[in-house]
């Protein structure tokens, strides 16, 4: 029965790695692909993965906004007082502000690698060897969390403007279990048990997850024992500031809402065209609409808003111009924007179908907004089979470079939007420390659980990693390049007094510096799994 397996894992590897001697023969939709050139074929399919690209971008602000309708939600709590035995009614965070950016923010712009490296494990179960996307994507994902995420943000702020984080105590709890996942995914790859991974050590993996959770939210709550004994500054109330009103509560028209658009700070995706005075024009209005229902109403599913913004959204994705786009005397930029629009106008009309935010206190949105992401993921996967079947270029390069940062856009994105809108550095930077634990505890170990589970079942055996010397060589890289971006961002927080902003001269010093390390990573990466080095 094993021999069976690791034939037919013999034989999916020639199929979807070519050695340079054959034709591919694999196709996306239609068969008549195969008739093409390889430079031809190559190029759309490269076309094809940078268009899913643009998708995940255009989700993830849905995303974003849905995740905020979640965490700013509060519930009522009634007390009596002892002195004058009358009610005090007072509302509650639902949410933890520290649990919140662990589970829901990383783990939410997470999901596109945590996706793509479950597919691929389901896509070769029964195989004694993993598959190579899943853990090349999330270590590759890593590294682009931690330095091109980090040069984003850095700079992000207005000059001048820094940006701290206020719970460092939190922060450290973050990052120390952040750098333990790639030591231990180092120890169970290189050390314990070379090259394979039992089902126990995928268990593991995975249970620490929960540990990170538990320490974290000890810190934040200051438990004894459990804490580390470090001040921290008040974070702000709402996890992101209140936005200026735009229509009324009880009429969400267009005509009113484009009247006011310009006083509207905006949360759009890194893609969006931008004018002179450094505003986004022709701004969603599902979006603003969703932002001024009343916090009482949220969760009505029957409240008459719902259909009418549902309705908007979809004629906002028709609308290539706004009304204030087609006053523009910039042709140049109104052009710029026309063609943008007709590019992304697909993808805004499969995401109108994501319900409003405010249902359900944004969980409706929340969830339907994973479920495309993991759809597009889907798509990614095939894209890479066959780049690297026509090609010949090892999948693992292709993991590195082109799938990591495509799927790490959300990060991307909700980081900035983070760093943007938020008074502090907490969810910004939490958001990449986080993410990278999410990458190996829940991205990495849940596919293995999988897979190692499947493998005991069946044929008593573990799992067997493919280009483990590669994978564990590029774990070391990326854990010296990225001592080196921890120990900016200290010094950046004791001589500036803020890890985010600043003078824009030594934020550009800073962004420049964090991607040359990831340069670094990717070309010493590559260069070990093509047997170069």
């Amino acid at each position: 029965m094993a021999s069976f397996a690791i034939e037919n894992v013999e034989s999916g590897q020639a199929i979807s790695s070519i050695s340079g001697t054959g034709k591919c023969e694999s196709y996306f939709i239609f068969s008549i692909e195969t008739s093409l050139g390889d430079a031809l074929r190559i190029f759309l399919y490269f076309m094809g993965l940078a268009y899913c690209f643009v998708g995940l971008s255009a989700i993830t602000a849905r995303f974003f906004r849905s995740m905020e309708n979640v965490v700013k939600h509060s519930r009522k709590v009634v007390e009596i007082d002892p002195h004058t035995n009358t009610e005090i009614i007072r509302y509650e965070k639902v949410w933890n502000f520290t649990i919140a950016d662990i589970s829901l923010l990383a783990f939410g712009t997470s999901f596109p690698q945590i996706s793509l490296a479950t597919i691929d494990a389901i896509r070769n179960i029964g195989n004694l060897y993993a598959g190579g996307l899943g853990p090349g994507t999330l270590v590759g994902s890593a590294a682009f969390d931690l330095f091109p995420i980090h040069a984003v943000c850095v700079v992000v702020p207005k000059a001048g403007e820094l940006k701290k984080i206020s719970d460092i105590g939190v922060w450290l709890v973050e990052l120390v279990w952040s750098f333990w996942a790639y030591i231990w995914l180092y120890i169970i790859l290189e050390v314990w048990t070379p090259k394979v991974i039992t089902l126990w050590e995928a268990l593991l993996t995975v249970l620490q997850y929960g540990l990170l959770l538990t320490h974290a939210y000890a810190q934040d709550k200051r438990w004894p024992y459990l804490s580390l004994p470090l001040a921290r500054t008040e974070r702000p109330e709402e996890w992101v500031p209140p936005e200026i009103d735009i229509c009324k509560q009880d009429n969400p028209c267009r005509e009113e809402f484009q009247a006011h658009e310009n006083e509207q700070r905006s949360i759009v995706d890194i893609f969006s065209i931008h004018d002179s005075d450094g505003k986004v024009p022709g701004h969603d209005i599902a979006e603003s609409s969703n932002s001024n229902i009343p916090e009482e109403m949220d969760g009505k599913a029957d409240h008459p808003h719902v259909l009418k913004i549902w309705k908007q959204q979809f004629v906002d994705a028709l609308s290539l111009e706004t009304s204030e786009s087609k006053q523009r005397n910039n042709i140049y930029l109104r052009s710029a924007r026309l063609c943008w629009q007709l590019i992304v106008a697909p993808w805004r009309l499969l995401f109108a179908f994501v319900p409003p935010y405010h249902i359900a206190h944004g969980w409706v949105a929340f969830i339907c907004s994973l479920m495309f992401i993991s759809g597009i993921a889907y798509v990614l996967t095939k894209f890479t089979d066959l780049i690297s079947c026509v090609s010949g270029i090892n999948p693992y390069v292709i993991a590195f470079t082109a799938l990591a940062s495509g799927t790490s856009w959300p990060d991307l994105v909700a980081s900035k939007i983070a760093a943007e809108r938020q008074t502090t550095a907490d969810s910004a930077i939490a958001n990449i420390t986080c993410s990278n634990s999410v990458n190996i505890y829940v991205g990495i170990g849940v596919p293995w659980l999988i897979s190692t589970t499947y493998n005991f079942i069946a044929y008593k055996e573990p799992l067997k990693i493919k280009d483990a010397g590669g994978l564990s060589f590029s774990l070391l890289v990326f854990f010296s390049t990225s001592v080196a971006c921890i120990v900016v961002l200290v010094f950046r927080r004791v001589t500036l007094g803020a890890e985010l902003g600043g003078p824009k001269v030594w934020a550009w010093i800073t962004c420049i510096f964090f991607m040359v390390l990831w340069v670094i990573f990717v070309v010493l990466s590559s260069l070990k799994v093509s047997d170069i080095i």
